[in-house]
């Protein structure tokens, strides 16, 4: 499982022109399934993500979580971040979990991720969505469980 985080001033998800889901301060989080991750790996990653200290604290230096930042997150599914690009000039997406049981899991980890933290918005999975973010820093992380 792989996670791109953004830290963001704002974010937003559109689907067919409409605003789905959408945040303040806080984290874009770019969600990648591959064929053996499990809901056990996915909490993993989420409470990972929770505790991973990329906001400023009282010094100006990375001390703080998205908690004490007190941000919130937006979680977007993205196969493409299972992608193979070592060769050739087309990505190679044979690592990514399929669709239905990838949309399974992803809803499982929404749900889990909502229990864990209160501000947490998301996009549509496997919608054609349009995401609009302001990248603060720019900060970015990938994570890989």
């Amino acid at each position: 499982m792989r996670a791109l985080l953004q830290r963001v001033l704002e974010a937003q998800v559109l689907v067919d022109q409409q605003n789905i889901g959408e945040i303040k301060t806080g984290i874009l989080v770019f969600l990648g399934i591959s064929q053996t991750d499990t809901l056990e790996t996915g909490k993993k990653l989420i409470d990972k993500i929770l505790k991973y200290r990329i906001f400023d604290d009282e010094q100006g230096k990375m001390g703080w979580n998205i908690q004490q930042a007190q941000g919130e997150i937006l979680l977007v599914s993205q196969f493409t971040l299972m992608a193979k690009t070592q060769k050739g000039l087309r990505p190679d997406f044979g690592d990514a979990m399929p669709p239905q049981e990838a949309k399974m899991l992803y809803d499982q980890i929404v749900e889990y991720t909502k229990t864990r933290y209160p501000y947490v918005a998301t996009g549509i999975f496997g919608a054609d969505m349009k995401v609009h973010l302001v990248n603060d820093g720019p900060v970015t992380f990938n994570l890989e469980i």
